[in-house]
């Protein structure tokens, strides 16, 4: 069973009249690799920041393997940050910059300054450099390295000093799409080889979830879910985590019993249950959980209004009665073509109301001229039934 490292309790944060985080109780566990994922303002950065010590709770208690932390400053803190612009020195060479923290001397427990022995130095640098795979670079200008590699050496300075925490604040922002993918594979490694907390700011949910062992969905200073990467993506708590996390068609349904859903006057075996009699609830289907049939097996039945084509798939646009689904399918359907869609009961998630709900899941917005092609040869089928 993993170790508690890290907890927030009731933490709050206010600037003037604005709250930025509410109430957050939260913790963190030793050697895990935890995300906190959200849009711009949700509150993500200033938790890494509270953690951290560069900012105090307005309310609340920051711990630290059961220890009141609130007023240790950030250098007294077993915590490092790397932030999305690294700060290197661009005047030392590699080595340098990664030994520069431990040439900083040392208050002992007696008040007396120690400085490390530069052989001590030298091991510890040339064992970060090469965790990072930068062996054989220590004399190279940091000027002249990749921003992949620099990246590397600022983690490789964060992590000298052997803290128990590094906090990493987005950053691959820099990167293009290419060196974020291998860096994501490459901070995975670090972390293992280290074998200690990382705690990684994002608004990339793709990030989040090839990297992470446990994700943290935030938004409006608020958790929304905490889960595996899969619990995430897969049960999603509510409209907000399902439209933020890949993407989804989130209609408005109602529970008519346990497994049976109603969607546009039709129903749906899920497996979902636990829900009142007739509760009006969200229902999340994953566009690569509908399988396009001819129109008259389809469970529903709708016109192709966009087709774009990805590569390894199509991102196909239907109208079922005005409401815009996307389905991503490996088969070609040509726009005006009409269809028929099959759900399986797996395909199927079915979600409480929340004050998300009817703010995500139509693609209208996908194009304009959606407006002009509602499905409205559906608008008279009124009758209920169980889809098989």
């Amino acid at each position: 069973m993993s170790k508690e490292l890290i907890r927030l309790k009731n933490v709050s944060v206010a600037f003037d009249d604005t709250v930025v985080l509410e109430d957050l109780n939260i913790y963190f566990n030793d050697k895990e690799f935890l995300t906190l994922l959200g849009p711009s303002g949700c509150g993500k950065t200033t938790t890494l920041r509270i953690i951290g010590g560069f900012l105090a709770p307005t309310s609340g208690d920051v711990l630290f393997d059961g220890v009141r932390i609130n007023d240790v400053p950030p250098h007294k803190r077993q915590v490092n940050t790397v932030f999305q612009k690294y700060a290197l020195f661009p005047h030392l060479n590699v080595f340098e910059n990664v030994a520069f923290g431990l040439r900083i001397p040392k208050t002992d427990e007696n008040g007396k300054k120690q400085k490390l022995p530069e052989k001590e130095i030298s091991e510890r640098v040339m064992e970060m450099l090469e965790i990072v795979n930068l062996k054989g670079f220590e004399k190279r200008s940091v000027t002249s390295l990749s921003g992949g590699q620099q990246q590397r050496v600022a983690i490789a300075r964060a992590l000298v000093n052997r803290p128990k925490v590094l906090l990493l604040d987005e950053p691959l922002g820099a990167l293009d799409m290419r060196l974020r993918k291998d860096m994501q594979n490459e901070l995975k490694r670090i972390q293992q080889a280290m074998g200690i907390t990382f705690i990684y700011v994002t608004h990339d949910q793709e990030e989040a979830l090839a990297m992470s062992d446990t994700v943290v969905v935030m938004d409006g200073g608020k958790i929304q879910q905490i889960g595996t990467p899969e619990d995430i993506y897969n049960e999603p708590k509510n409209a907000f985590v399902a439209d933020f996390i890949g993407e989804s068609n989130i209609l408005d349904g109602i529970m008519r019993a346990d497994g049976v859903v109603e969607i546009f006057n039709r129903r749906f075996q899920c497996l979902d249950g636990g829900f009142a009699k007739d509760e009006p609830v969200d229902v999340v289907i994953r566009p690569e959980d509908v399988d396009i049939v001819p129109e008259d097996q389809g469970q529903l039945k709708g016109t192709v209004t966009n087709v774009t084509f990805k590569g390894m798939q199509y991102d196909i646009i239907v109208d079922f009665k005005g409401f815009k689904w996307l389905i991503q399918t490996t088969d070609h359907s040509p726009v005006g073509a009409r269809i028929g869609i099959k759900i399986d009961p797996d395909g199927i998630h079915v979600m409480k109301k929340s004050q998300y709900s009817g703010m995500f899941g139509d693609y209208s917005s996908f194009s304009d001229e959606y407006d002009e092609l509602d499905d409205a040869s559906l608008a008279d089928e009124e009758e209920s039934e169980v889809a098989e």
